[in-house]
């Protein structure tokens, strides 16, 4: 009986093991790199609205010169 105990002992080992190195810890990498690659994202996106509000402050401070002739006025044929 004492052979079946250890047996039993090293095979639950085992598992634990190929839980452990096959499973939680590849899952645990995954996590922090999905994780990782969102927080760049954000950041690019912070990153470009920030240069996009910059520019449309420098273009809004432009005066709007508005162009005159270009424009037929649309009389409406019945």
């Amino acid at each position: 009986m004492n052979i079946f105990r250890i047996a039993l002992e090293l095979f639950l080992i085992y598992i634990l093991y190929k839980l452990i190195f096959e499973f939680i810890i590849p899952v645990y990498n995954s996590t922090q790199k999905i994780r990782k690659q969102f927080g760049d994202m954000q950041q690019k996106m912070q990153q470009d609205m920030n240069a996009a509000n910059k520019k449309n402050t420098s273009t809004e401070q432009q005066p709007k010169v508005k162009k005159e002739g270009d424009y037929i006025e649309f009389e409406e044929v019945k």
